[in-house]
């Protein structure tokens, strides 16, 4: 049998860490080691007990979460962290934390003590489970913002990048945007499974670290050299074309995905309009989302770019689009950005 994933709750609120211990120890192969009320407390008992995996609260006194997550950078084994955060207060916080080295982010349905956090109880233990199986990855450092967006780059494009990732894409996103270069010649969309709630601030905090303009998916928007627009989550992303114009759109259809955005659903549309000028880009992530659209990208003719095992926090989504033999290259995300710009000349 398994060894059981090993959990620290931390959270300031009494109520939530009993609720939170109460989910996680009802699940088969789940072990609550303990749980911590701060961030010290946190530090502490992480030295101390060496848990598998932590649960994080962003908001708690004497150290708040983002500091445990620095602190946590500097250990040589960390464990990995899910965050378990409210969107309307903490959204900001919460993408700052994923970029930093959390690995997964639960909503808490409410900052009350409330039964109603009972409702995140299937999220969170489906989330423990996948951060249990993932690579603790070194975070990316405060964006510096640049001073001046670089000016559009004219005239009528070909191609178009589409990018579809998961768990440890927040941090692979930051990565990828801050090294491509100011006159990348094509529009990106950028799909991301993330709760409901998160993605704008995720845009600001990308726009922040590109030369390029990154803005959250909009009914309408345009696409066009020099804009990257992430898809809103909850929504699928479809991108549409007709003569030199080509605007997103956003859609609940179809809706038996497993995710809203669908990394296949935002490929597939982009192959219906741009055929072999697509080029695909699938990172770090758990799960065969983007499996589907990379096989109608390499049907159509147009390219597939992996992210290599060596710096995914879960080599999922790409292994098997590599494993299909539909990736025409493979590199870690340090080196895709140079990868991609190659790919769309």
């Amino acid at each position: 049998m398994d060894a059981p994933i090993r959990v620290l709750v931390v959270d300031d609120s009494a109520f939530a860490r009993k609720v939170l211990r109460q989910v996680l120890t009802a699940a088969q192969g789940v072990q609550v080691v303990d749980t911590a009320r701060d961030g010290l407390d946190a530090l502490e008992k992480i030295s101390e007990l060496r848990p598998d995996v932590v649960t994080l609260d962003l908001l708690m006194p004497h150290l708040d979460g983002l500091g445990v997550l620095k602190a946590l950078a500097a250990m040589p084994s960390p464990p990995r962290v899910v965050v378990v955060s409210t969107a309307e207060e903490e959204s900001e916080l919460a993408v700052s934390a994923l970029q930093t080295g959390a690995v997964e982010l639960v909503h808490k349905p409410t900052a009350l003590a409330t039964e109603r956090l009972y409702e995140m109880g299937a999220e969170l233990v489906a989330k423990v489970r996948t951060a249990a199986s993932a690579v603790a990855r070194p975070g990316m450092e405060e964006p510096v913002p640049v001073k001046s967006k670089a000016a559009p780059v004219t005239g009528t494009f070909q191609k178009v990048v589409v990018v579809g990732t998961s768990t440890g894409g927040p941090a692979a996103l930051g990565r990828l945007m801050s090294a491509l270069p100011e006159d990348f010649p094509v529009p990106l969309a950028l799909a991301l499974h993330i709760p409901p709630g998160y993605t704008e601030a995720l845009a600001r905090r990308l726009d922040k670290q590109s030369a390029l303009e990154v803005v959250e998916a909009s009914e309408g928007v345009e696409l066009k050299p020099g804009r990257a627009v992430l898809a809103q989550a909850g929504m699928h992303l479809l991108l549409n074309r007709k003569g030199h114009s080509a605007w997103a759109s956003l859609a609940t259809e179809p809706v038996a995905t497993a995710h809203h955005p669908s990394v296949d659903v935002l490929f597939q549309s982009a192959v219906a309009g741009w055929g072999r000028n697509v080029v695909g880009v699938v990172l770090t992530g758990m799960g065969d989302d983007g499996l589907a659209g990379a096989r109608a990208i390499h049907a159509a003719g147009g390219q597939v770019l992996t992210e290599s095992a060596e710096s995914c926090v879960v080599y999922g989504m790409p292994r098997v689009v590599v494993e299909a033999g539909l990736s025409h290259a493979s590199a870690p995300i340090e080196r895709m950005a140079a990868l991609l710009a190659r790919s769309v000349r």
